[in-house]
């Protein structure tokens, strides 16, 4: 039997930004339950995602982020929503954190900055005026930390918001509900 996520749905696997935007519009909403349903009959230990895994997402978004196949689950959640942009800076923040290069790390500032944070940005956030600023200022002599404020908002709101309404979800109960059966037989 196929297991419950073997991998991450194609568009979820890179939140690289050279080809977010041939991506941007195709399967975003949609009837998300049916398609992870389908996907799943059945999880074990060897096949993946297993109950145990799924239950401890529960007990923080920290927990959730840091589980492939909660991260790639939760982001499809988010795309179902219209709200991916979100999930989709914090994850773009903690890979650019991870850039040694000046020039490289500069580079992918300004790619940050215009698809995120200016006015009018194609993924735009919901961050204030203020930080915005400050991050104008920030990218001008980039840094490991230039948009930590802006992604401290970004993940705040999603703990708040997003994450409580994910764990409500039909999505995540008929997943939970699934693997639960699983273990039962």
């Amino acid at each position: 039997m196929p297991s419950l996520v073997t991998s991450p749905p194609r568009e979820l696997q890179h939140l690289s930004m050279d080809t977010d935007n041939k991506k941007a519009g195709k399967h975003r909403g949609g009837n998300l339950k049916s398609r992870l349903q389908s996907r799943s009959t059945q999880a074990t230990n060897s096949d993946g995602l297993c109950f145990e895994e799924m239950s401890q997402w529960s007990s923080s978004l920290d927990r959730l982020l840091s589980s492939k196949y909660g991260m790639s689950i939760f982001q499809a959640f988010l795309k179902s929503e219209f709200s991916d942009e979100n999930i989709e800076f914090w994850v773009v923040c903690e890979d650019y954190k991870k850039i040694k290069s000046s020039f490289r790390m500069s580079s992918r500032a300004k790619k940050i900055f215009k698809r995120y944070i200016q006015a009018e940005a194609p993924r735009e956030i919901n961050i204030d005026h203020k930080t915005r600023e400050v991050i104008r200022r920030n990218i001008m002599a980039p840094s490991a930390v230039c948009f930590d404020d802006a992604q401290k908002i970004v993940y705040g709101l999603m703990e708040r918001d997003s994450y409580p309404r994910f764990l409500k979800s039909d999505i995540y109960r008929t997943l939970l509900d699934s693997t639960s059966e699983s273990v039962k037989m």
